[in-house]
């Protein structure tokens, strides 16, 4: 059978400047730098209400650092594909893909206060205000060149996955248009309840086609051990993020949402990889101690509260101070918890049925009950006293129902409920008044009925 993709272009002096710029050399200034930040972290907490800071994020700056470093010395040393947050990463990592998530540039871009100047780019060149704001940022950095990471590499290869939005398919497409590669979509069935067993052998399909795409392009071949050993890693990595995400269910909390935010990097764009389990299982062994030794991230915290949807991006270290200035805090979030509860569906020993199953079940592609319901039992089982609802202008898939949910949240749950408007990473769709005026309000409702 003859190729229908192309053979990504890579060179004996590519794989050798990727091997001493990225990893020997970058590795040892980067393990320099992490040395003197977590010297830095070890120092007392400065005055305020925040308790001292995770000693782990000395590491993951590290990995997020390496990360980008790689990417900008892969080209023509791996093979490279652009992947959407939700696609089925583990057959290219075990074909030696060195993966971009775009959405999580995109987060970077945010938290960096770059999106804004890289969504005008997009904007200048025709794409709608009305567009999400990771495709805004991706695609401006992609015209402009724009972005706080250095460089990206491009793409050998695109794999898109519509179980987070149907977005990311036009998207990705003026993706492949302007970088003339390949792109492999992953069709998810809508979930309203149970995954049917014809759904599961409809992505099952597509996963065949996707590793065909990707034994080509990346001129290896799979082989069940390799697939079998980056899955296991993938769901030891799940696992630990799902207990690492229980430890807000301490009083005080050891870690709040605004940690997990941050934390959340490895699960997302290194899955698959055992530096990203080691990682993971340190973090939570920090945050065992903490919980033990009665460390919270508050110094004094009073009123818990669960996040639902994406952070805002731009605002996370600001809406953190404001809850504090109440000893308030998120203990828990829809949006990090979406990966710790797909941990279920993993299994090692049958790689792709597996993940068909668990990329069926992202929170996006699941009914609004289910999302509701993961309300009420985070309130139940982390002890919340209230619930903020981010209705994001950017993404009306998980916005969608939440005036309904924050209603039958107050009546059913028993707490109160804030719908917060803003965007996860254009900051000219937010206004810090009335967000400060509102967050303010539901705080006294909710403190006068704790």
């Amino acid at each position: 059978m003859s190729a229908k993709y192309p053979r990504a272009e890579t060179s004996g002096l590519k794989k050798a400047q990727y091997l001493l710029g990225a990893k020997v050399a970058g590795g040892a200034l980067l393990k320099l730098d992490r040395m003197k930040l977590a010297r830095k972290l070890a120092r007392p907490p400065k005055p305020g209400p925040f308790g001292p800071p995770l000693k782990s994020s000395a590491w993951l700056k590290e990995l997020i650092t390496g990360h980008y470093l790689k990417g900008r010395f892969a080209s023509g040393a791996r093979p490279v594909a652009w992947v959407t947050s939700g696609a089925p990463v583990e057959p290219l990592i075990a074909l030696g893909f060195f993966p971009i998530y775009p959405e999580n540039h995109g987060a970077v871009c945010g938290i960096r206060r770059s999106a804004e100047e890289i969504c005008e780019e997009a904007e200048s060149a025709g794409y709608s205000r009305d567009i999400c704001s990771y495709a805004r940022t991706d695609i401006g950095s992609m015209l402009s060149g724009k972005t706080p990471v250095g460089r990206l590499p491009p793409p050998d290869l695109l794999v898109c996955c519509t179980n987070i939005c149907q977005t990311v398919l036009l998207w990705y497409r003026v993706l492949a248009q302007h970088f003339g590669c390949p792109l492999v979509n992953i069709d998810t069935p809508f979930l309203y309840g149970e995954a049917q067993e014809h759904q599961i052998a409809f992505v099952e399909k597509q996963l065949e086609e996707l590793v065909r795409a990707a034994e080509e392009v990346s001129g290896n071949r799979l082989t069940e051990k390799k697939l079998h050993q980056v899955t296991r890693y993938s769901k030891q990595a799940t696992e630990l993020w799902a207990q690492i995400i229980q430890m807000g269910r301490h009083r005080p909390a050891p870690i709040t949402a605004f940690d997990q935010f941050i934390h959340l990097a490895p699960i997302v764009e290194m899955r698959g990889e055992p530096f990203t389990v080691d990682y993971y299982g340190a973090l939570l062994e920090e945050l065992q101690e903490r919980a033990a030794q009665g460390v919270g991230a508050l110094k004094e915290e009073k009123i818990r509260l669960v996040w639902d949807n994406l952070p805002v991006w731009h605002k996370v270290r600001w809406l953190s101070e404001v809850l504090a200035e109440s000893n308030a805090t998120l203990v828990a979030s829809t949006y990090t918890n979406a990966w710790g509860e797909l941990t279920e569906f993993i299994d090692p020993e049958n790689p792709m049925r597996s993940a068909a199953l668990t990329y069926l079940h992202p929170i996006l592609n699941r009914g609004t009950g289910h999302k509701l319901s993961l309300m009420k039992g985070m309130v139940e089982s982390f002890e919340a006293d209230g619930v903020i609802l981010h209705s994001d202008r950017s993404c009306k898939p998980y916005s969608i129902g939440q005036v309904d949910q924050r209603e039958r949240l107050t009546k059913e749950a028993g707490v109160p409920a804030l719908l917060l408007e803003a965007d996860h990473n254009d900051p000219r769709a937010f206004s810090e008044e009335q967000s400060r005026a509102r967050v303010e309000a539901f705080l006294e409702v909710v403190e006068a009925k704790a």
